[in-house]
């Protein structure tokens, strides 16, 4: 597990951010028309940035800028027509932020025109199956690389775990063969991806922390998923609560990055269980062997 000491994750464009000591938040900046809780609100470039530089000014260290919906159903773009959605985005971005920019896409050539735009970090819902030339490029320009885990379009194996470890073993075999260093490297358990039911989401949530054999830090992207609408009985737009409760759980456990669509709520959740986890290091060390 990533502990309090923190650990450095080296990104695109001689960047890098500490994750451990403090949780990081990336804010979500859905570019498209037809995302599952906010589809159509920043679908304008102008919009879009005034969205992200909000998001950091609430406590985003990272936003995620994606140019194509990845909910269940969503109909798919044309790469140039995710292009066209992001790139102007981060090309505003880069001159107004010191924010890390991350490109959410699973095809190379988006993630690079969006790196040579000025994205430090790919974020690949993937997890590098689709497309794995996305970690030559990571390899090739020292991008940061987000590695989802994802059940679509496969047979899963039948504990939450043990299907995790199936997948991002081969995905972290693509990147280690394509020469991405380790510290270049997040992993996402993905959260509602081809997990169906309410019960797998939580199992993953309650079996969060075995998730640190891999030695890498952790994401969790829990924002206004559907699992939370089936415990809540909240339609998306009003699941933001429930996120942040998720969010503060799973740093409990572990997480040291959180992808969110609301960045308020879910900083102030996550400061309080940053604090008690310092609390409770000072409390360890002090405490007699």
């Amino acid at each position: 597990m990533i502990g309090l000491e923190g650990s450095l994750w080296r990104v695109g464009h001689g960047r890098e951010i500490e994750l451990g000591r403090r949780s990081a938040i990336m804010a979500i900046i859905n570019v498209t028309p037809d995302s599952f809780s906010d589809g159509g609100r920043f679908k304008t470039v102008d919009a879009a940035v005034e969205h992200a530089l909000q998001a950091v000014s609430d406590g985003a260290a990272i936003v995620d800028i994606g140019g194509e919906s990845t909910r269940p159903g969503a109909a798919p773009v044309s790469p140039s027509e995710e292009q066209a959605r992001v790139l102007p985005v981060i090309e505003a971005l880069r001159g107004r932020t010191q924010a890390l920019i991350s490109i959410d896409t699973y095809r190379v050539e988006t993630a690079q025109l969006a790196v040579s735009a000025g994205a430090h970090i790919v974020n690949d819902v993937s997890g590098l199956q689709k497309e794995s030339g996305i970690a030559e490029l990571a390899a090739a320009t020292g991008a940061g690389l987000c590695i989802m885990h994802t059940g679509r379009d496969r047979v899963k194996l039948a504990d939450v775990i043990a299907d995790q470890v199936h997948f991002l073993e081969r995905s972290l075999a693509i990147a280690a063969a394509a020469g991405v260093n380790g510290d270049r490297i997040v992993l996402d358990p993905g959260f509602g991806f081809a997990k169906e039911t309410a019960e797998e989401n939580l199992e993953l949530m309650a079996r969060f922390s075995e998730l640190s054999r891999f030695g890498l830090p952790l994401l969790a992207g829990t924002s206004r998923k559907r699992f939370l609408g089936t415990v809540t009985g909240r339609e998306a737009a009003d699941r933001d609560v429930a996120t942040a409760a998720t969010s503060a759980l799973l740093r409990l456990q572990g997480a040291a990055v959180f992808r969110v669509h609301n960045v308020a709520i879910n900083r102030a959740a996550l400061d309080v269980a940053d604090a008690m986890l310092n609390a409770r290091q000072k409390f360890e060390r002090k405490r007699p062997t």
